[in-house]
């Protein structure tokens, strides 16, 4: 289809905004809103009034509130930080209005994937070498970095990677902190993406690998294993005691082969960092889309970043399949209210100033564009960060809204594929699975084309569908599933990007 020639897009008809699709300057007149005249220039992607708004009235964009006028806000007004503000209002949470059964699509879909012994399916493989505090991370990259570029003969095998942290000692021994360390670390050395695992430690740290052993029933032998520096008599015997490990289990990890199997395995970490005004529009619905198709195949999607739902949280609790599973986002909704309360920050301290260089305004507006990854089959669960997820369809992990942080837990808890949409150009990678990066707008692809794969601009362009990118992105993520790299792992990210969530006292 041609490009459109309106400069602005309607999202509901209730809306009190209009986004401007380009650049918009002072004296254009919308005909699509009645000639309504814009009385300042506005930036691409920001928001328009096509309506005055009192002092103290809600703004609405989507159909829901966005926040509430800080001044008068007269028609044709640039709407953004100096007139529109966070405010409270009430939430129908209506527990399970909004559910309805899934309706599943035949078998056909299917990618190359890794079959474990145990039956899961591998989008990647590689070796691991996990860290139990921060005193071990020279010792684990010193034996990754001996194997780069020395692979060739194991061709099998997508390269030995050093998951190294900055925590571990310094902490209680046991409680929430330690608690959510260990079940991340648990959660990777089990990742069927890691055909085999070592976990470093130090000796004398805080998060002794026996306690991790016990308490997350690790088996050690077969895939998993552990040592320590003290234990092998400093950096160089540990170093060497670490690339022999390695050495050993390089030729069982090349027998791997890949093979058809359904779209249901695969499990899908949700992310969304660097957003605009256009990512609610263009690539988180079509994300959205291809959620959906997957949901429908049997497959599993996780929606996280609970700071970035804030506000958001009722169009999920609408869709929960139980009383019970919306309650738990809302526990977790409060928890978080509580927990920035206590360190004086608020949840609206986010959106970050590069989101609202690109036009979002407060974390209202922000959530209500980030839930639309998540599609619109049914919430089946809830769960904490790092815990396993088990339940196929859409799930939902509370996890911080700093991405690393974020993604990491989702792999802990299964994910094999970060796909990661982006406005203003975030670089990520997620080692040991492939993370993909979804532009939300063709300026951003054409400059950062190096970094993301898949351009869904052409939806604020008006060249295609949401549903049409919907299902290029859905073939992008079997072709990426099937070993094809992301642009991500061409450039190597994805090793220092492990980053559990650190919570409790450092001391």
């Amino acid at each position: 289809m041609p490009p459109t020639t309106d400069p602005t897009i309607r999202l509901h008809p209730a809306d009190d905004v209009v986004i401007a699709r380009v650049a918009v300057p002072a004296g254009t007149v919308l005909v699509t809103e009645g000639g309504l005249r814009v009385t300042t220039s506005v930036p691409a992607g920001h928001k328009i009034a096509v309506r005055a708004v009192a002092p103290g009235q809600p703004v609405r964009r989507y159909g829901q509130i966005i926040g509430f006028a800080s001044g008068a806000i007269a028609a044709g007004d640039h709407v953004h930080t100096s007139n529109l503000a966070m405010g409270d209002f009430a939430r129908d949470y209506a527990y399970g209005a909004d559910q309805r059964p899934t309706q599943p699509l035949p078998p056909g879909p299917t990618f190359q994937g890794i079959v474990r012994a145990d039956g899961r399916v591998a989008t990647r493989n590689y070796l691991g070498i996990l860290t139990s505090v921060n005193c071990s991370a020279t010792v684990a990259r010193l034996v990754a970095d001996h194997f780069r570029n020395r692979l060739d003969a194991f061709p099998n095998v997508d390269g030995v990677v050093a998951l190294t942290h900055k925590s571990g000692c310094g902490m209680a021994s046991e409680g929430e902190g330690m608690e959510m360390l260990r079940r991340t670390m648990a959660g990777y050395a089990r990742h069927p993406n890691l055909c085999a695992v070592q976990v470093v430690g130090l000796g004398c740290e805080a998060n002794q690998i026996s306690r991790l052993v016990s308490t997350q029933a690790l088996e050690s032998g077969g895939k998993f294993s552990s040592y320590t520096i003290q234990g092998s008599g400093g950096t160089r015997q540990a170093v060497r005691e670490g690339i022999a490990r390695v050495e050993a289990a390089l030729p069982g990890a090349n027998q791997v082969v890949r093979r058809p199997v359904p779209a249901s395995h695969l499990m899908l970490g949700l992310q969304c960092g660097g957003s605009d005004g256009y990512s609610g529009i263009s690539a988180n619905p079509a994300l959205g889309v291809a959620v959906d198709r997957l949901v429908r195949l049997g497959g599993t999607a996780i929606l996280s970043e609970t700071p970035e739902i804030y506000g958001a949280e009722h169009l999920l609790t609408r869709r929960a399949v139980s009383r019970e599973v919306g309650e738990k986002l809302i526990r977790r909704i409060r928890w978080w209210e509580e927990y920035t309360r206590r360190s004086g920050n608020e949840m609206n301290n986010n959106p970050s100033p590069g989101n609202k260089a690109g036009g979002l305004t407060t974390i209202l507006e922000k959530s209500l564009g980030a839930v639309a990854k998540g599609g619109t089959t049914n919430l089946v669960d809830v769960v904490e960060y790092a815990q396993a997820v088990t339940v196929p369809g859409l799930n939902y992990m509370d996890t911080p809204g700093f991405d690393p942080v974020s993604a990491t837990g989702q792999v802990a808890g299964g994910a094999n594929l970060i796909v990661f949409t982006t406005g203003r150009g975030s670089a990520y990678g997620c080692k040991p699975v492939p993370c993909l990066k979804l532009a939300t707008n063709s300026a951003l692809f054409a400059s950062q084309e190096e970094d993301m794969d898949l351009n869904c601009g052409t939806i604020v362009d008006g060249t295609e569908s949401i549903e049409e990118s919907g299902r290029r992105i859905f073939e992008l993520i079997l072709a990426t599933a099937s070993g094809r790299k992301s642009k991500s792992e061409t450039w190597g990210y994805g090793e220092d990007e492990f980053a559990p969530w650190v919570i409790g006292a450092t001391m």
